[in-house]
């Protein structure tokens, strides 16, 4: 373990010794996705592209009029040939619905917004646990700690559109529901997935056998399921108006969030590792998805001045570097593809998630980097 630390801390070092500080590779990732992983004829209506297309979304709100063009081309593209299979009959079928209710509002195409309502119809059909919390699979009632982040993104996006406070309420219910039945007492993190009953359903993905036979709950703290939580209630606290009843309650969940699971950064290298609270297991390794989302949620919390400076920006800046020095690679053509990163994850024991396929791109990988680094870049005063 120390071995691996000196030559990543060595590394890190090498690199910020011959790469100019400011230097932004944010661009160079963002052109690789769209133009070359994700072109938006090959768009799915899933979980990982709805979050590079949030990503696109982010860079559309960024940019001055004229800019934004070939993002809403993009956007478009994507929706018009997903149409007809767009549905919400799953949190991660739900997650693409925001790009409808994107379009919906900045064109005002009546085909977007009927699309974007039918989505939210069948949201409110998906199979609830006991305390309302929305399943993620249709089989059986299993909480899991993704859906929090696929719903928000479309909840969000219909709050936007709409101004109707109910879907705020939707999402404070479903982050509340979820912490309740996830929160792990030692470490005030959450643990993957809980079951809602004594029978193990074998989804052909996860590791049957995975809940506690008396809680019901997974047993890891998994680092990008923790990260798409900080994700979900910065993007919240940057949409719902500090006026709203429901503000100083998500102000507080996402203080309380930042405060458990800042300390677990590796600081010499920036990262987080796959299982947060196991550093120094010698099969562990930084991941970088859940390092580009953790200090995305930290670099806007700071954005909006509801998080100290001191403590948290020289966390976001390690990130940003050691991202850039250890977790992205130069593809040519001006192309960089991040790396290291876990590929998709169902529930398991230890071993289970620390021998997950790590490889690079993905949707989510594409989507995480993008957005760190624009939001880390504006709130350091790189972009205008």
């Amino acid at each position: 373990m120390k071995l691996r630390i000196h030559i990543s801390v060595l590394c890190l070092s090498l690199f910020i010794s011959f790469t100019a500080y400011s230097q932004s590779w944010v661009d160079s990732v963002e052109r690789q996705g769209r133009q070359v992983f994700m072109p938006a004829e090959k768009y799915k209506w899933d979980w990982g592209q709805a979050t590079f297309l949030n990503a696109v979304i982010h860079l559309y709100n960024s940019k001055a009029e004229p800019d934004k063009k070939i993002y809403l081309e993009y956007i478009q593209k994507a929706m018009e040939l997903t149409y007809a299979v767009a549905n919400g009959k799953h949190p991660n079928a739900i997650a693409s619905g925001h790009g409808m209710a994107f379009l919906a509002r900045i064109t005002g195409d009546k085909k977007f917004l009927d699309k974007s309502n039918e989505i939210y119809a069948d949201y409110l059909k998906i199979p609830r646990a006991p305390n309302g919390g929305v399943s993620h699979r249709a089989e059986t009632i299993e909480l899991w700690d993704d859906t929090v982040y696929m719903l928000s993104m479309f909840l969000l996006e219909m709050y936007r559109l709409t101004g109707d406070e109910k879907y705020i309420a939707n999402f404070v219910l479903q982050f509340t529901v979820h912490n309740e039945k996830l929160t792990d007492e030692r470490t005030g993190l959450w643990v993957h997935g809980w079951d809602a009953d004594n029978i193990d359903y074998n989804d052909g993905c996860s590791i049957v056998g995975w809940p506690d036979k008396i809680t019901r709950k997974s047993s890891q703290i998994w680092a990008r399921g923790n990260a798409w939580i900080g994700m979900a209630l910065a993007d919240a606290l940057n949409t719902v108006p500090r006026s709203s009843k429901y503000w100083k309650p998500l102000e507080k969940a996402f203080q309380n969030y930042i405060s458990k699971v800042a300390p677990w950064q590796h600081t010499a290298t920036g990262h987080w590792y796959q299982l947060v609270t196991l550093p120094d297991n010698p099969k562990n390794f930084e991941e970088s998805s859940c390092t580009a989302m953790f200090s995305y949620a930290i670099t806007m919390g700071l954005k909006m001045k509801i998080l100290d400076k001191k403590k948290y920006q020289p966390l976001v800046d390690q990130s940003y570097k050691g991202l850039r020095a250890l977790s992205i690679r130069d593809a040519g053509n001006g192309y960089l593809i991040p790396i290291r990163v876990s590929g998709g994850t169902c529930i398991g024991d230890e071993n289970y998630y620390l021998t997950r396929p790590v490889t690079e791109g993905t949707g989510f990988g594409y989507g995480s980097f993008i957005m760190f680094g624009l939001a880390y870049e504006q709130y350091k005063g790189l972009r205008k």
